[in-house]
């Protein structure tokens, strides 16, 4: 049996992972709206949207990064 400390470790770790994922989703949708109509003006700006684009993507390894340093701490 797995008592409350170790169910609401996981369910913060489950948070940090969940949390930037959303976030990094909302910022990639307004980034990538922006980058494409910028690219139907400039066709050389495709470099630049890919990068800002993928930008936020480090978020969800922030929270990963999180996420695994608190379920170390439960130990």
């Amino acid at each position: 049996m797995v008592d409350i400390g170790t169910g609401l470790v996981a369910i913060g770790a489950a948070l940090a992972v969940a949390g930037t994922a959303i976030g990094a989703g909302i910022a990639e949708k307004e980034i990538g709206a922006a980058a494409v109509g910028a690219m139907a003006e400039k066709e050389e700006l495709f470099g630049k949207g890919l990068l800002l684009t993928v930008i936020p993507e480090t978020l969800v390894i922030f929270g990963l990064v999180v996420a695994i340093i608190i379920i170390g701490l439960a130990e």
